[in-house]
């Protein structure tokens, strides 16, 4: 890891704010291509952050592109199957490559990372502003550093803050406020419980915890990550000025899963809590924000770019934080053609996030993942299909449309 950088500094040609997935891929990639990266983050390396942990097939393949895959496989908690159960108690169990490796850890071996690629990292340096060129067109940013504020001229900025509001609206960014969705999690250390606890990852729906789901992932070291996500945590204000957040009582519904779910019950009396339960914000389906502005491009969960029905961003952070690297590397010297080519790359993006965002039907009605489950207990077609939700080889919106529910009911064999 390279020594920190000075906060003398006063320009670079890349400046990327936000040291999470999204901004460490962008600043290895433009690294590795040659170009002068300062990366920046509010919170000094190795700094927590609430995340589920998983690390699905399209975070697998992320990883690989940057040449970090065996890197974090190496130090994650590796998992062969995913569990779903339904509200009646009926269970299906698939094969899936799944890694644990809790975001702490993640993020500073991703920091780590763009350092070796080349790029410089200061922290802490909260963002204030955008500094704007007499045309309005984005040239660096102001910071404060130990309560001092300091600005420090760019070429391009590269805004990957996650999906707290403060930065898009301070940068002009912010098209809503409110989250799309809500989670909570905590770490529990219980060493010695079963097997089937220890090699796949639960989800679990239940009447308990609706509109949401319930999760619990092994993790390294006996520890397990266990927690709630609500997706659709804002709601129309009635008024047509925009959105509202929904009155979500996040400790009650963790309480209720653990209550409700005879796994989440056995490892809360068996394990010891460690930490606190914490919440956070979640930015789905490429909404929210706009995607680029003259000089700065917004990418990872700023951008909107996890999932609504699985909450599962890691993977998607890290390719649209590599798509913005992309445009920049190929159009640095033409604003317009970059920002095109990035909107182009996100626009391409967006018909898959919209089928799992009509999925996620099934966390409001957990008689659909009954129905699923059913089915796909007799049904080894519909079980490849489900698996091919989680490599991105199957619609998942299919899945619950009218016509697929028709076919779960009749047709599938």
């Amino acid at each position: 890891m390279t020594d920190p950088v000075p906060i003398s500094i006063s320009r670079c040609e890349i400046l990327i704010i936000g040291a999470g997935p999204a901004g460490c891929a962008a600043a290895r990639l433009l690294a590795q291509r040659g170009h002068d990266v300062l990366l920046v983050d509010k919170q000094p390396l190795g700094r927590d952050k609430v995340c589920g942990d998983g690390l699905i097939p399209d975070a697998h393949a992320a990883l690989e592109r940057l040449g970090l895959l065996e890197r974090v496989l190496a130090r994650a908690k590796r998992l062969n199957q995913i569990s779903f159960t339904g509200r009646g108690g009926g269970r299906l169990e698939l094969a899936a490559p799944i890694a644990v490796l809790p975001r702490r850890e993640l993020d500073q071996l991703l920091n780590e990372a763009a350092q070796e690629a080349g790029a410089r990292f200061l922290a802490p340096a909260a963002f204030e502003a955008p500094l704007l060129d007499a045309e309005g067109k984005v040239c660096g940013a102001r910071l404060v550093i130990d309560g001092q504020k300091h600005e420090i001229a760019a070429d391009w900025v590269i805004l990957a803050t996650g999906a707290v509001p403060g930065a898009l609206a301070a940068a002009g960014m912010c098209e809503r406020q409110t989250p799309s969705g809500i989670a909570m999690r905590g770490y529990v250390h219980a060493p010695g419980l079963s097997s089937r606890l220890q090699s796949q990852l639960d989800i679990a729906w239940s009447g308990a915890v609706k509109p949401g789901y319930g999760w619990i992932f092994p993790a390294p070291g006996d520890l397990y990550n266990i927690g709630v996500g609500v997706a659709g945590s804002h709601v129309s204000d009635g008024e047509g000025k925009g959105h509202k957040n929904r009155q979500i009582n996040l400790r009650a519904m963790f309480d209720a899963f653990v209550e409700s779910y005879p796994l989440a019950a056995e490892l809360m009396r068996e394990g010891r809590m460690v930490g606190e339960l914490k919440g956070a914000p979640l930015r789905f389906s490429l909404e929210g924000a706009r995607w680029s502005r003259p000089g700065l491009l917004v990418t990872g969960e700023a951008a909107g770019s996890t999932y609504s029905l699985t909450g599962e961003g890691i993977g998607k952070a890290l390719e649209t934080g590599m798509l913005a690297a992309e445009a920049i590397d190929q159009h640095a010297r033409d604003d317009a053609l970059a920002r095109a080519a990035y909107e182009q790359s996100l626009a391409a993006l967006k018909p898959r996030f919209e089928t799992y965002a009509k999925a996620n039907r099934i966390n409001a009605h957990p008689w659909i993942g009954d129905l699923l489950i059913w089915r796909a207990q007799r049904s080894e077609r519909l079980r490849q299909k489900m698996q091919g939700v989680l490599n991105e080889t199957s619609s998942p919106g299919a899945l619950v449309s009218l016509r697929g529910l028709s076919r779960l009911l009749f047709s599938w064999s």
